[in-house]
């Protein structure tokens, strides 16, 4: 089993940055593609940025130029640096994990943008 916690979430104003943290843990033989998805209220999950072992990334448009993935073999952990943050971006932000050849998915993290 593969356990993820997310952390870095908060309120923030309109403009400002956030760094979202995604650690995986337990039986860790193999991590493929690691991404964040995001989920606000009344709308379909989606994807916002993913990042595979040889560090290429992919990203939502409304992610380009305002977001950041980075990970950290080494650690199994995963980052999104958010910054020009605006109210849209409000969301539960997720961390999904491909290891082991199988997919895992973090409890989330709450962002909040404010006016």
């Amino acid at each position: 089993q593969v356990q993820l916690v997310e952390s870095g979430g908060g309120l923030v104003q309109a403009g400002g940055s956030l760094r979202l943290s995604c650690a995986a843990s337990g039986s860790i033989f193999r991590i493929d593609v690691m991404g964040w998805y995001r989920q606000a209220p009344g709308k379909q999950r989606e994807l916002v940025a993913s990042i595979n072992t040889y560090g290429s990334t992919n990203y939502a448009d409304s992610a380009k130029g305002r977001f950041t993935i980075s990970r950290d073999n080494a650690k199994n952990t995963m980052y999104l640096q958010l910054n020009s943050l605006k109210p849209e971006d409000t969301a539960v932000y997720l961390c999904n994990v491909r290891a082991n050849l199988r997919d895992y998915w973090g409890k989330g993290t709450l962002v909040t943008v404010s006016e």
